[in-house]
């Protein structure tokens, strides 16, 4: 099985066309998490399935459901 991509929280806001700042929220209230973290720098670190689940996250905000509503369904 191949390894998964990696990305820094720009590299997934750059996919995901949300904002850093938007990423770092759903981190804070839970909706996501970060696959690892560096010790050395403190940097998080995603893969594919974060990507996804911010994209999830967009369409059902799009599609009219609020934080509280996605949080439920997540």
């Amino acid at each position: 099985m191949p390894y998964p991509n990696i990305y820094l929280i720009k590299d997934l806001a750059r996919i995901t066309g949300h904002s850093v700042y938007t990423i770092k929220y759903y981190l804070k209230i839970g909706l996501i998490t970060e696959v690892s973290r560096s010790p050395e720098t403190g940097y998080r670190y995603f893969d594919n399935s974060s990507v996804e689940k911010v994209n999830l996250i967009r369409s059902l905000r799009k599609a009219g459901k609020s934080i509280k509503e996605i949080y439920e369904l997540l």
